[in-house]
């Protein structure tokens, strides 16, 4: 309750600033609402480039096969045990990329074109994915900040358009500010992410080179593929930047 307070009262602090302040960036993206739309579609096409980019890479290196033979499954259960989790669990899901790791089964959980490939790009996937296990392990501070913004993050992407948009309806500055707090919410998640799987990704090539899983004339095609899925996080920030600065131009147009 006592957040929920907290929240509407920096939204109306939030309304009141926009009234007394007669020029800004907000101003700005008020005057120039259009622009924030050519910002939104070149960032789309961003993320569209980024996920292509990721689903070549893959399909490349997933032909490209290590030469110790070892199954992603294999790889990833060697390092949770040489990291001492040996509560983890590694389990097969459907799908093609759907791999995680969930902090609250502490599974791993490696999709069917990952489990038992031997590829360089299944391996990288494996890896990573054990990244997360030992950032939680270790006590990463980036991921216990994600962890504990993801549900007013989850409220955020749920919420956030339906009190935009009735605050615009209603005229009603409280809820339309209370919409672009909640968003961004979920930006800021997005942005405590990119360290979270940067530093998964740096552990997972660093794992790979000494422990031998992979030689070293190996260890580029299991980069590129963690390189490219990375970009993908960054699309999405983008994305949901250029999403936020929108919402804030549409409101700043209505005086």
């Amino acid at each position: 309750m006592s957040n929920a307070l907290m929240i509407l009262s920096a939204a109306s602090h939030t309304s009141g600033l926009r009234h007394n302040s007669g020029s800004g960036f907000a101003d700005f993206l008020g005057d120039n609402y259009m622009l924030t739309y050519f910002l939104c579609i070149a960032a789309f096409i961003f993320a569209l480039v980024c996920s292509a980019k990721v689903k070549s890479t893959y399909a490349k290196y997933s032909k490209v096969s290590s030469k110790r033979q070892l199954q992603a499954w294999q790889v990833a259960r060697q390092i949770l045990d040489n990291n001492g989790l040996y509560d983890v669990a590694v389990v097969r899901i459907s799908g093609h990329l759907t791999d995680n790791y969930n902090p609250k089964t502490n599974v791993v959980s490696l999709s069917d074109s990952v489990y038992d490939s031997s590829s360089l790009a299944a391996i990288g996937v494996a890896a990573h994915e054990c990244g997360h296990a030992v950032q939680h392990a270790k006590g990463y501070v980036p991921i216990k900040i994600r962890s504990a913004i993801v549900p007013i993050a989850n409220l955020g992407s749920m919420a956030y358009i339906y009190i935009f948009i009735l605050g615009l309806i209603m005229n009603n500055d409280l809820f339309v500010n209370l919409g672009i707090i909640l968003f961004a919410f979920v930006v800021l998640f997005q942005l405590v992410t990119l360290p979270v799987e940067f530093n998964a990704s740096r552990r997972a090539m660093k794992t790979l080179e000494s422990e031998l899983i992979l030689e070293r004339d190996e260890l580029y095609g299991a980069r590129k593929t963690l390189s490219a899925a990375a970009m993908t996080y960054v699309a999405s920030l983008t994305v949901s930047i250029t999403q936020l600065l929108r919402l804030i131009a549409r409101a700043n147009r209505r005086r």
